[in-house]
């Protein structure tokens, strides 16, 4: 029999059974122990990945927003409001306005020569908006039925020829021939070029603030 098992100590079997148990335990714990700190480690670092993943994408997304707010600017108050309103159904009067009422107001209605506000988008055919008050913030001030503004507006506010008058708070549209517009002179005309070309029908959103 060979002296080689002996030559460190007294060789008993359970003993040395026992001491490989635990060297076996002690290296379970330590695999166990690397596994969980590593599969901690890689838990980590997907959810930062993905956290980094998320942030980058909504800064994407935010990005992306602004950038084709930037490339298409609108006019929120009226390209916005007016592509959710309901389609309106005119009616014409003999002088060949036409009005839609989209909200119908409470208050009092204007009488010939008070002073009143009003705001509005002013639209050609073709829906090229040429202005709005809601704009500039500020709605129109001047004097109803006194010729201030076009025939369009103060038959389209006032009332008369079968048009009822408007009330506070009240929102209409109004479709205004050139004869009741700007007839043949047009609008803004510069160089021969036009805001409001010759003969231009009017399409307005007015909405009667009320009295000034």
């Amino acid at each position: 029999m060979s002296a080689l098992a002996f030559s460190t100590g007294a060789y008993n079997p359970r003993t040395n059974i026992a001491t490989g148990l635990r060297s076996i335990i002690v290296r379970k714990k330590l695999h166990s122990r690397t596994s969980a700190a590593l599969k901690s480690l890689i838990k980590r670092s997907t959810t930062a990945s993905v956290s980094i993943s998320r942030r980058e994408a909504a800064v994407g997304l935010g990005f992306s927003f602004s950038f084709l707010q930037f490339l298409n600017p609108q006019h929120y108050s009226a390209a916005a409001i007016e592509s959710t309103s309901p389609p309106c159904e005119f009616t014409a009067a003999s002088s060949g306005l036409e009005y839609c009422d989209k909200v119908i107001g409470t208050g009092p209605e204007p009488v010939k020569g008070q002073l009143i506000k009003a705001h509005y988008v002013g639209k050609l055919e073709n829906g090229k908006v040429f202005d709005s008050s809601y704009d500039r913030g500020k709605p129109l001030t001047f004097r109803v039925g006194v010729g201030e503004v076009i025939k369009g507006w103060d038959e389209g506010i006032l009332g008369g020829d079968g048009i009822p008058a408007m009330s506070a708070g009240g929102k209409r549209k109004l479709r205004i021939p050139p004869a009741l517009g700007y007839g043949i002179r047009g609008a803004g005309c510069r160089g021969g070029s036009c805001i409001i070309p010759p003969d231009s029908v009017l399409l307005f959103d007015v909405e009667f603030v009320g009295k000034a």
